[in-house]
């Protein structure tokens, strides 16, 4: 590409100046140099040479030392034109091999580079395993301590002083939230080390909405939050059923999560050219502009809740995204701090 461009200038300064000398001189500023290397001209013919191009060009009048080399007659045109010549050919060649030079290092680079992403997707994929294995050996002992704390609670085995089942409501509470962090864990772990699966088929998105308003309500009735559904009649959407019912749940509690008593969470369904929008909406705590960028991210904490307290190791959102995309969609947000939050994504429709 260098030797390219080079003969292009070479030719352009040729023409411009009326002479393939000229043009040749523009770019080979040291040619009195080559031509004494050349044995074509002494050191002191080049001075006097030289001496004289500096009063003609204080007199207004300015000429290329080449050719005044030549109009004096200490050197042929030819000889000019064969040594120019000559060092065009070095410079070219030196560019090729500058640029052979070049291309083996890059090529080296991106070697190294490929490598190291060898690497890390190894150790990657072990930390991700290493995940996967812990939250399997916590699940089991997770679901014994709830099953005992649901039978106190209960009173199957035994009586309890008030305070007691008070203390037992709020053990129960951090043990479930617990399990919810440890099932989190393993389906991540699940999706990141494989592809998503999906069952698509046809069906009503107010089926997985029903499923999953159902499941949530109990929690926005402790809240005191008023909930909202709006479901139209809509086209059946071609979609993994019970992972858009997770989905659209996942998306409900989390707006009721960050939603304070007295306030609103909505969802509905709107139709669209050959899609079907969900949209979660909230009067919540809303989002920070800076947040909204890393908001997907595994390990990133959405935020606190009204009570101060973090809300989890914010593996929700990541899942949900990775199940969207999986359908060929992208779950977008929208928020604003103090005003609620809108998460949406689209589904095609049926015909």
């Amino acid at each position: 590409m260098a030797a390219i461009v080079t003969e292009k200038l070479i030719s352009q300064a040729a023409q411009s100046a009326g002479s393939p000398v000229s043009g040749l001189e523009v770019l080979i500023p040291r040619i009195g140099e080559l031509l004494i290397q050349q044995n074509l001209i002494s050191s002191a013919t080049l001075d006097t040479a030289l001496e004289i191009q500096t009063r003609r060009a204080q007199s207004g009048s300015n000429i290329l030392i080449g050719e005044l080399l030549v109009e004096l007659g200490y050197v042929s045109r030819q000889d000019l034109n064969q040594v120019i010549t000559e060092h065009v050919f070095q410079l070219q060649s030196a560019l090729a091999l500058s640029h052979q030079r070049l291309e083996e290092q890059v090529a080296q680079q991106t070697r190294e580079l490929q490598n190291a992403l060898m690497q890390l997707a190894g150790l990657n994929k072990l930390q991700l395993n290493f995940v996967a294995n812990v939250s399997h050996e916590l699940r089991m002992p997770m679901q014994f301590l709830l099953g005992y704390l649901e039978l106190m609670e209960n009173r199957l085995l035994g009586p309890l002083t008030d305070e007691q089942a008070h203390t037992l409501v709020s053990m129960r509470g951090a043990s479930q939230q617990l399990h919810q962090i440890t099932e989190e864990l393993l389906q991540f772990s699940s999706f990141a080390n494989s592809q998503i699966l999906l069952d698509l088929e046809p069906f009503k998105l107010e089926g997985p909405v029903i499923t999953a308003v159902s499941h949530i309500q109990p929690k926005a009735q402790a809240k005191n939050i008023r909930f909202k559904r709006q479901l139209p009649f809509l086209p059946k959407v071609i979609a993994d059923n019970e992972k858009i019912t997770w989905v659209v749940e996942q998306l409900l509690d989390n707006a009721i999560k960050f939603t304070p008593s007295g306030g609103e969470v909505k969802i509905e369904t709107i139709p669209l050219r050959g899609d079907v929008l969900v949209k979660v909406s909230d009067t919540g705590i809303g989002i920070p502009r800076h947040k909204l960028p890393t908001l997907f991210d595994p390990a990133n904490l959405t935020g606190k809740t009204q009570s101060g307290h973090q809300t989890g190791v914010g593996l929700g959102l990541a899942l949900v995204q990775k199940i969207v995309e999986a359908h060929g969609s992208t779950i977008e947000v929208e928020s604003q701090v103090g005003q609620g939050s809108h998460f949406y994504f689209t589904l095609p429709a049926l015909g």
